[in-house]
């Protein structure tokens, strides 16, 4: 026979849930010591939805898709060296791609609108990590970081430098818009390209290079210390060594990228592209 004790439990729980804790003033308060166990592990700022730990996964994941891109472009822009010719049949080939099971420009629209996706998800996503990190550390503010701790603090801007740089690089040689294109561009038409005599003008205005040139600094610090965190967020425990073997390798990627993409606007100013 069960005791009328045990009867009782519900309703003891529900007592304890109301408890209240009197002030010295008298005024009744809720006891914050007896809220939820999941609530009380909640970051300071966190309004419920997709965790932390997810988003770190979705920003690890959308960084290496990131990651292997911007080393294929380079590796495309770097074809500018074979000629205008073989660039501007590169250039073409990307737009009539898979013709005609694809229409024209078919590949790079799929490629454009997966990108985009991607991008989304890694700002919003870096967006709820960094909002929630701020709510939980409040006032304080770290000094005298170390260089890799710098790196992974200034994740944020460097990321708003290659975003803003995005658009004004689309804007630039993607679509010719005035007046952030060169006054010489000419979009492509459905036979043939101008990718090469594009690229010349744009970085034949030292003001265009030198963005491009600080840009390219802040994709390999982005680099370097992203490539790293990808290892970590997606469940990666390796011993310090090899943390520090990672960011080496990382740093290498970030400076091949940066210098192969850098070397175009220095051969246009020094008239080794023309």
């Amino acid at each position: 026979m069960p005791s009328h004790d045990a009867a009782a439990v519900p309703a003891r729980r529900a007592a304890v849930a109301d408890t209240t804790i009197q002030t010295p003033t008298g005024s009744p308060t809720t006891s914050t010591s007896l809220a939820p166990l999941d609530e009380q592990r909640r970051p300071a700022g966190h309004t419920g939805g997709i965790s932390n730990a997810t988003c770190k996964v979705v920003m690890a994941l959308t960084g290496v898709i990131f990651g292997l891109f911007v080393l294929v472009h380079m590796v495309g822009n770097l074809k500018i060296y074979t000629g205008p010719e073989h660039f501007n049949s590169y250039a073409h080939w990307l737009r009539a791609a898979f013709v005609p099971v694809l229409p024209h420009e078919g590949l790079l629209w799929i490629l454009r609108a997966f990108l985009l996706a991607c991008l989304a998800g890694h700002l919003w996503c870096g967006w709820l990590v960094r909002t929630r990190g701020r709510a939980a550390r409040g006032s304080t503010r770290r000094k005298g970081m170390a260089a890799s701790s710098w790196m992974a603090s200034s994740m944020p801007l460097t990321g708003l430098i290659l975003l803003g740089f995005l658009v004004f690089h689309l804007l630039d040689l993607t679509t010719g818009t005035a007046p952030v294109a060169a006054d010489a561009f000419r979009g492509p038409e459905l036979e043939a390209s101008f990718a090469y005599s594009n690229v010349v003008a744009s970085f034949s205005r030292w003001p265009v290079s030198l963005v491009y040139g600080l840009t390219m600094l802040a994709l390999c610090a982005h680099l370097a210390h992203g490539l790293v965190s990808v290892l970590l967020d997606l469940g990666a425990a390796p011993g310090r060594a090899a943390v520090k073997k990672a960011s080496a390798i990382a740093l290498a990627i970030g400076l091949v990228v940066a210098i192969g993409n850098l070397t175009i606007p220095i051969a246009v100013l020094t008239g080794v592209v023309k």
